[in-house]
């Protein structure tokens, strides 16, 4: 009987296929798909991303770890290259309407597993009653006042595909603190293409509004929707949007 050969082991004449997965992924590296400093995904989903076995994937990385370009250590693999780590835009910072705690103001945030609001359920997909990642957001001034509250529920697509996310599941009691700023930098690293859409209303008989945001990928599937409301009086929100150059 004929042996057959592994689909990801090349012929002998050709550069071995975990060096040729070394290399894609140091193209990655380099462009920012994965900044520097950050976690690497798992063997698991680098063998599907590349579409070779783990045992490749193995390989390619412990050839760029002789190389120093990747280094591993309890937390798993990340990337050493120099460089400046990539930052979310400021008009998609998670959630929207996060700001940055300055003297007397407190902010905190949690997540439960729970489910969300009948209109979030609605707006992800998710059947009646199902569960899901619900983030809590607030912001206020130190004398309880407050000034801006937020919150987000995730849907099954995110929680299937981004792995940071997903390991948010075990520890949602909702007392602890849980702040996901990197949200969005984690969507794209998943490969996730961000599409976002925001509306903004009056809360009847109050002085808040309400900012409603809803985020789907490439494939027009929702990520998560978020429901901030802001004191109007005392609060203000402010978008800033990047415009591509004009090619010459």
């Amino acid at each position: 009987m004929a042996r057959t050969t592994p689909h990801d082991h090349p012929p002998a004449e050709e550069e071995p296929l975990y060096r040729r997965i070394a290399t894609r992924l140091l193209g990655e590296l380099r462009d920012g798909t994965v900044p520097p400093g950050e976690r690497l995904p798992g063997e698991r989903r680098l063998a599907e991303h590349f579409g070779v076995s783990r045992e490749t994937v193995r390989q390619a990385l412990e050839l760029l770890r002789r190389d120093g370009l990747v280094a591993t250590d309890r937390r798993g693999s990340h990337a050493t290259l120099p460089g400046v780590p990539l930052e979310t835009p400021a008009s998609l910072a998670f959630p929207v309407g996060a700001a940055a705690a300055a003297p007397g103001t407190v902010a905190r945030a949690t997540v439960k597993w729970e489910p969300p609001p009948p209109d979030h359920a609605e707006a992800l997909g998710l059947a009646p009653g199902r569960p899901t990642l619900v983030h809590d957001y607030r912001y206020a001034t130190a004398d309880g006042r407050g000034l801006r509250t937020a919150v987000t529920s995730f849907s099954a697509v995110a929680l299937a595909e981004v792995e940071e996310l997903a390991r948010y599941r075990d520890r949602a009691d909702g007392t602890a603190a849980a702040q996901l700023r990197r949200a969005y930098d984690w969507m794209r690293r998943a490969g996730l293409t961000l599409h976002h859409r925001d509306a903004i209303t009056r809360l009847a008989s109050t002085p808040s509004v309400r900012v409603t945001r809803q985020v789907h990928d490439q494939y027009a599937r929702p990520l998560e929707i978020t429901d901030l409301v802001v004191d109007a009086r005392q609060d203000a929100l402010v978008y800033e949007f990047t415009l591509p150059g004009r090619a010459d």
